[in-house]
């Protein structure tokens, strides 16, 4: 289906040149994120925890949040496959459709972090260190055609079927016993071999939260974490000091807990919802000074510090934005009324800049097809504003895209509310 040609408030049409491609960094640039799970935010800032505390010394705390835009066709549930997968993927539920944790049918279209690095750098090494097998198995879905045939490099998982060696007690020591297993195998081969991307997955906070809530046993998790962040760090600043080599630290976690007991989480209340982001680096640009941010940014932010070229159609799809080097916009909203959609951002870039507004009826990337997207015009990006005329919008559904100097973003025109999951 072609676009018609609006009658709006923008000017004339203008070609869409390609982004050049970026060349591999000379210094090698790496990262590894750590996904502590089910900690909320105040509880992290209450907790006694030197390790932690010396990564944000040395980078950012950021508030963070989980679950989507409240109400919206992007609200995601506050679970945690959904959540490893709103970061791997920088899209939130609607699109890479994990609704819980038995993850039925995840939409590879939307590529994860792992295979997009790939499949720009094929010698890249990646690794991942996980409490949960599905991790690997499932949401990246290594070996599957569907996800890439992705093969990792290094990884370390499994050990919660090894009922022998990790046996499985009432009080959950062993997810703790699994978790110092995985930080080993993690920091042992971050110094003998440093993968590009690592993934440091880590499940006894959770575990701890499930059983007791807000509770000293809690904090007694939040003090082996930390031990173990230790562990991490303590590796990455042997391999700065002995090799050519930046690290990123990320450290985050997938969901807060209910405000009564601590003890559960899925829903959207504020708790739930209300995360943190710690980054190993200081140089955070304006739209990390006006937190909360996403755990969908840290696609994006990986990409940006690693300076990997994303495909177009991957970066007209991301639902975050970068936290590390220069941005342009952010917060596209867009407004229907009988006759008229309006669109609004928040501007971040200079007053110069200009912003191409795209659009498409059709959402073949779900699919792996390739969306026609029209450029409507170009506005000052400064104007934070553009209007469109109802009458000359005929189509039920379009994906907008705004695309600044330094980023893009998108929206959708659909019906309000969560979305319904595919595939179940």
């Amino acid at each position: 289906m072609k676009l018609p040609l609006l009658a709006l408030t923008l000017l004339g049409l203008l070609g869409f040149a390609p982004r050049a491609a970026v060349r591999p960094p000379a210094r090698a640039r790496k990262v590894v994120f750590i996904i502590a799970d089910g900690i909320p935010a105040d509880v992290l800032e209450k907790a006694t925890t030197p390790n932690i505390k010396k990564v944000i010394a040395s980078g950012t705390y950021l508030p963070a949040y989980v679950g989507g835009g409240l109400g919206t066709y992007t609200q995601t549930p506050t679970i945690s496959a959904p959540g490893y997968m709103d970061l791997i993927t920088g899209t939130w539920g609607y699109k890479h459709n994990v609704w819980d944790n038995a993850v039925q049918a995840p939409n590879y279209q939307y590529k994860n972090i792992f295979r997009l690095l790939k499949e720009a750098r094929p010698t890249a090494k990646i690794g991942i260190f996980s409490t949960w097998l599905d991790n690997r198995t499932k949401l990246v879905g290594e070996g599957l055609p569907a996800a890439g045939n992705l093969k990792f490099d290094y990884h370390a998982d499994g050990y919660e079927l090894d009922t022998v060696a990790f046996r499985h007690d009432k009080g959950s020591l062993y997810t703790h016993a699994i978790d110092d297993k995985v930080v080993a195998e993690a920091a042992q081969c971050l110094r003998q071999n440093a993968p590009d991307l690592s993934w440091i997955y880590l499940e006894h906070t959770d575990d701890i939260g499930h059983r007791y809530g807000d509770s000293p046993q809690q904090q007694q998790a939040l003090a082996y974490l930390d031990a173990q962040v230790g562990q991490v760090w303590t590796a990455l600043q042997e391999r700065t000091r002995q090799h050519a080599e930046d690290w990123l630290l990320v450290l985050t976690t997938d969901h807060g807990r209910d405000a009564t007991t601590g003890r559960n989480h899925g829903g959207q209340s504020a708790r739930e919802r209300a995360t943190w982001l710690v980054l190993s680096d200081k140089q955070t640009n304006a739209y990390a000074q006006r937190p909360p941010v996403s755990i969908t940014d840290v696609l994006p932010t990986i990409a940006r510090f690693m300076q990997l070229p994303l495909p177009v159609a991957t970066q007209r799809e991301l639902d975050g934005v970068p936290l590390l080097g220069p941005v342009s916009l952010a917060a596209p909203l867009l407004a229907a009324a009988p006759d008229s959609l309006r669109l609004r951002w928040t501007a971040l870039g200079g007053r110069a800049e200009r912003v191409k507004i795209w659009a498409t009826p059709t959402n073949k990337f779900k699919t792996g097809g390739v969306d026609e997207y029209v450029l409507l015009g170009t506005v000052p990006l400064a104007r934070q504003r553009a209007a469109f005329s109802r009458a000359a919008y005929p189509a039920a559904f379009y994906k907008i895209v705004l695309e600044g100097e330094h980023n893009t973003v998108n929206t959708w025109l659909m019906p309000a509310g969560p979305p319904t999951p595919t595939g179940k």
